[in-house]
């Protein structure tokens, strides 16, 4: 009597077992789905090959564990040459579900080619695995239902391959979900596709198994369960850390993009305004300049910078000037066209490029709307203030670099604002002499520094009453080869404008202490007054250097007086501040410039470490016939004194005015009056008494005795 299908019994544990087993294989193959779609060639690979043994294995050994759940009355082997085979054709089905997956885009044609092989390799793999039985007579198959696993088989596999797809359309938590639940659907496909095949198998009643010498035994079973879940298991967690170290990867590698954007944008883009910088509208002119000799047509520069800006600045403070520079800036983005761009490319200087439309009637029309936009009233901390522009044009219409219609556009600037402010000029042909003038004086500064014709005179500083010598300031001058002395008002300001100020500050404090151990050594002990610009005092290594210079030279700190004007020292209180007291800390003494000119808050006045105020000279002007500026120095010299400074007037330039100074109780006096700017030498020839005016003397303690000169002689 024959076994038919209708009276094979199975183990139900075993049966669960396998379906465990299939539910796991299938969610590894989907979690490796997406390893092999990684960008590394290499690693994706290695995951395809990896990921064809775990997950052919993990379906192997469902259908393997799924044979051993069925009971017959015989025992029974299986052949290892068919079973590797079988074991083969699994993992081969696996290989192309996952090649597949790698695909940007799932096309009908692969859907169907690829659900075919694999349905059919899963089926092969099936029935080879039955082969493994060699029974004697043989298994009997009903063709209707062999057809119809297959067709599960390729059903099944579509299926897989959809989801495989549709999986990548989900976020990640909802993708992991997803993950788990179409696991499910896939394992009870494949359980199906199996005991479907196995429904179509009938057994002979006097059947022998003749691999019972093959493989065989429950607890073969169950060691390839064992061993399939372990395998699929480690798979899983691979799979699971390499993701979860792809996923730092990717936050590391997003966290470097968002740094590196956030450099480029401190090196791209003003800080205070959030507008390109000098750095990247250079880099857009350049661009745009290189378009036009390509294509044709038109651009222009439009130079703006802020009228009034800087009594804002003194008289409110830096934090209010800020402010107002973020309004104006603003101002300038919305007035601007879209296509163009604005740019900050100093203090209160802005410039905007412009590329379409670039004719002088359009430029005519939006430097007005500029000019209307920037004079509005600010409305700032319940204040309110009134600011205008000057504008200056520039085209580029025959082949113009870059750089000279930059400085193109500033000289047509300087032309607006000499003409009386709050207009606009077009550059014409005769400002490119000043231009001209300006780059070449910037060239040749640079070199002056490297070739030594820069050299520091010294101006006498007198006692209250006249007489008497007490120290002296260093002032800059420029022995140019062609043009002869060239004054500070010239150099400077091109100093500040094109980045040199900074080496120009070091050279004038290295000079100045080398000149003060030189007259050291003569014997003449002199207190050199020194001007710090505001670029030094916002250098982070100022005292450091300051500090260097003194050490290198072997000079008594207390022999330098940084002088730095009221408006610099106010810009930003709290920084100089703290500059001032890491320079009183290390011994130099510090004197607030140009003092009445700027707006000082008696209480940081008070807590700066300074010694000293100097009046500025247009006080002392008009001492003689002017009663408020008589009433001014007399309040500055009583204030000073009440805060223990002593004072010092500079410019005086008559005898009427030194009597009102130091009937005022002034205590010290420069001017013309006592002595012109003077080299060096004649300083210290003065001091032997040669050629030195005979109502000027030097105080006692500027000579150094025959001790102290035997002291220096052996330190030196």
């Amino acid at each position: 009597m024959d076994v038919t299908s209708t009276a094979l019994r199975y183990d139900l544990s075993v049966v669960a077992l396998s379906y465990l087993i299939a539910t796991l294989a299938s969610f590894v193959a989907l979690d490796l789905a997406h390893r092999v779609r990684g960008g590394d060639r290499v690693m994706a690979l290695a995951w395809w090959f990896g990921g064809s043994l775990a997950m052919g294995t993990g379906i192997w050994s469902m259908h393997f564990v799924g044979m051993q759940a069925l009971q017959l009355p015989i025992d029974v082997g299986y052949d290892l040459h068919w079973t590797a085979a079988s074991w083969l054709a699994g993992v081969l089905s696996s290989a192309i579900a996952l090649g597949i997956a790698t695909r940007a885009r799932l096309r009908w044609q692969t859907l169907g080619g690829g659900a075919l092989s694999i349905g059919l390799g899963i089926s092969a793999m099936h029935y080879i695995g039955m082969a493994a039985l060699r029974m004697a007579p043989g298994i009997e198959w009903h063709l209707p239902t062999v057809a119809a696993s297959v067709a599960v088989a390729i059903v099944a596999s579509a299926a897989a391959l959809l989801i495989f797809f549709w999986l990548r359309r989900l976020t990640r938590m909802a993708a992991r979900a997803g993950q788990l639940a179409a696991a499910l659907v896939m394992g009870a496909a494949i359980c199906g596709m199996h005991y479907t095949g196995m429904a179509a198998a009938s057994f002979p009643a006097d059947a022998v198994c003749l691999s019972l010498d093959g493989l065989g035994g429950d607890g073969l079973g169950m060691v390839v369960a064992v061993a399939a879940a372990v395998l699929l298991s480690l798979t899983l967690c691979t799979s699971i850390l390499d993701a979860q170290l792809q996923g730092r990867a990717q936050k590391l590698a997003q966290s470097l993009q968002a740094a590196n954007e956030e450099l480029h944008r401190l090196a791209f883009r003003d800080a205070l305004t959030g507008l390109p910088n000098r750095l990247l509208f250079d880099d857009r002119v350049t661009q745009a300049v290189e378009r036009r000799q390509r294509h044709g047509g038109r651009l222009a520069v439009l130079f703006v910078d802020l009228d009034g800006f800087k009594p804002i600045n003194d008289s409110f403070g830096h934090g209010f000037g800020d402010q107002v520079l973020q309004e104006m800036a603003r101002r300038l983005a919305a007035t601007a066209r879209p296509t163009d761009t604005v740019a900050r490319v100093g203090g209160d200087e802005f410039v905007l490029l412009l590329e379409s439309d670039v004719t002088e009637a359009a430029i005519v029309q939006l430097a007005q709307r500029l000019i209307q936009a920037l004079s509005q009233p600010v409305a700032l901390q319940d204040r309110e203030v009134n600011l205008s522009c000057s504008v200056g044009i520039a085209l580029d219409t025959d082949g113009t670099v870059a750089a000279k219609l930059m400085a193109h556009a500033d000289s047509a600037m300087y032309a607006a604002k000499r003409a009386g402010g709050s207009s606009f000029a077009f550059f014409e042909p005769h400002m490119d002499a000043h231009v001209r003038e300006q780059l070449e004086l910037q060239r040749d500064l640079r070199l002056a520094l490297e070739r030594g014709e820069l050299e520091l005179h010294y101006q006498p500083k007198v006692s209250g009453d006249g007489r008497t010598i007490t120290g002296a300031e260093a002032l800059a001058r420029w022995r140019h080869p062609q043009r002869g002395m060239v004054g500070p008002l010239v150099f400077i300001p091109i100093a500040e404008r094109f980045g040199l100020i900074g080496a120009l500050g070091d050279w004038v404090i290295r000079q100045a202490c080398s000149q003060v151990r030189q007259w050291l050594d003569q014997g003449l002990r002199v207190r050199v007054a020194l001007n710090l610009s505001v670029h030094q005092l916002r250098q982070d290594d100022l005292v450091q250097r300051v500090q260097r210079a003194i050490d290198e030279h072997r000079i008594d700190a207390t022999l330098l007086t940084f002088e730095i004007t009221e408006s610099v020292a106010m810009e930003d209180a709290e920084g100089t501040l703290r500059t001032f007291e890491r320079l009183a800390a290390i011994g130099v003494h510090l004197s607030i410039d140009d003092f009445g000119t700027g707006y000082s808050s008696l209480s940081y006045l008070r807590r700066l470490q300074a010694r000293q105020l100097k009046i500025d000279r247009a006080f002392v002007r008009d001492l003689e016939t002017n009663p408020d500026a008589r009433a001014i120095v007399e309040a500055v010299v009583r204030l000073a004194h009440a805060l223990g400074l002593k004072v010092v007037a500079e410019g005086v330039e008559t005898a009427g005015q030194r009597d009102v100074l130091h009937a005022l109780g002034c205590d010290e006096l420069q001017g013309f009056l006592f002595a012109r700017p003077m080299q060096p030498h004649l300083m210290a020839l003065w001091a032997q008494g040669e050629g030195r005016p005979a109502a000027l003397d030097f105080r006692e303690s500027a000579y150094v005795g025959e001790e102290e000169a035997a002291s220096l002689e052996s330190r030196s």
